[in-house]
């Protein structure tokens, strides 16, 4: 198992964390954020996206992708972070594409994942109906009538919601299957709600009322739960590498300031206590960082079996949930005062810090996933 980015791995590490730096700064999110972007993000910087092919990055070379595996998006997500870069990456690519990938049939795939590599088709995943994720708990009904399937029900935290072309709408089928269909957002039936985020990005809170939809709109099996769940654990790694960016980042930037600030006439990188905390920090995020390498050293491997992916993702998930918090919280408060107003950017990390934390399940809920998966 390598812990370490190959050469063509660092190239492109090298290659995306210059395209972010320069073209989707943090500035970029500060006036989405001021100007209350309906999109919540820049169609210009996605289209750069687009051409750099990171969108088809995990995608086979049958359908138009690079095949590049999931390490390598692993890769950019992790540099998105560092910037914050808010984009449909997440929503279409990890969730959307990765569900069309998995679960999709031949005719599915050729039709839309070519569509999604070249811009063309946004999606989003219609999950949680709760405050908290539980996937498993899903209330949302689709009833199968002639050659169209009903769906009612409602969705909350739809990430990138308000944008999508298309909603891939998890519901029950009956006796408690779970399955996976492909809704058009402009149905009939289809009412989608923007939800504010205090990260600044894009969610919506989507119910279906006696919505249709043909039965060669559904992805995969009738009882999907199990490719459901395997969708949900990529996304999961995914997640984590772009919060191992953010908080790399936020290191960084208190790195930074612990060599600029100067109090009693000194620099406060110089008090003991301050390093101490930052020695800490420092040795959880190079653990996190091999966690979500293991992770996705795993999710490449085809001999990896299904419990050991969802461990991998539970693991890397939940420690990188709770390092996120740790780092961000002394990010504001080793900034000091400065640290809780709009005028430093260290601000808007402790922000996508704690949306990351709650998306597709917080340390808690991997916590007790993992020691189910373990038998402990």
């Amino acid at each position: 198992m390598s812990l370490v980015l190959n050469e063509d791995q660092q190239m492109l590490q090298d290659s995306a964390r210059q395209f972010c730096r320069e073209v989707s700064p943090v500035g970029v999110l500060r006036k989405l954020r001021d100007s209350r972007d309906e999109a919540a993000f820049d169609p210009d910087i996605w289209q750069k996206m687009i051409e750099l092919g990171w969108a088809g990055m995990a995608i086979p070379e049958a359908y138009g992708g690079f095949e590049f595996g999931y390490g390598g998006l692993g890769v950019v997500l992790e540099e998105t972070g560092r910037t914050l870069v808010s984009s449909p990456l997440i929503g279409t690519v990890l969730l959307g594409a990765t569900a069309i990938n998995e679960l999709g049939s031949e005719a599915q795939k050729t039709e839309l994942l070519p569509k999604i590599i070249g811009g063309e088709l946004l999606l989003a995943l219609a999950l949680d109906e709760h405050a908290i994720h539980a996937p498993d708990n899903i209330q949302t009904t689709a009833v199968l009538d002639n050659d169209e399937y009903v769906i009612n029900g409602s969705k909350t935290f739809v990430l990138d919601g308000t944008i999508a072309n298309k909603i891939i709408v998890v519901a029950n089928t009956g006796e408690g299957q779970i399955a996976l269909f492909l809704v058009d957002a402009d149905s009939a039936g289809v009412d989608i709600k923007r939800t504010w985020m205090v990260d600044s990005r894009n969610a919506a809170k989507i119910s279906f009322n006696e919505v249709k939809t043909s039965k060669d709109n559904l992805l995969g099996e009738l009882d999907g739960f199990s490719g459901l769940d395997k969708v949900l654990d990529i996304a999961r790694i995914g997640l984590a590498a772009e919060m191992l960016g953010s908080m790399q980042e936020t290191f960084d930037r208190i790195i930074d300031y612990l060599k600029q600030r100067e109090q009693f006439g000194i620099l406060i990188g110089s008090f003991q206590g301050l390093q101490h905390r930052a020695a800490e920090m420092y040795s959880e995020i190079e653990l996190c960082r091999s966690v979500v390498r293991a992770a996705f050293t795993a999710l490449d491997d085809p001999s990896t079996t299904a419990e050991q992916l969802s461990a991998a993702a539970s693991l890397a998930k939940a420690k990188l949930s709770e390092v996120t918090e740790r780092v961000s919280n002394e990010g504001i408060q080793m900034h000091g005062g400065i640290g809780m107003t709009d005028e430093f950017d260290i601000g808007f990390f402790i922000k996508r810090a704690r949306v990351a934390q709650q998306t597709l399940g917080d340390a808690g809920f991997h916590r007790d996933r993992f020691a189910v998966l373990n038998k402990f």
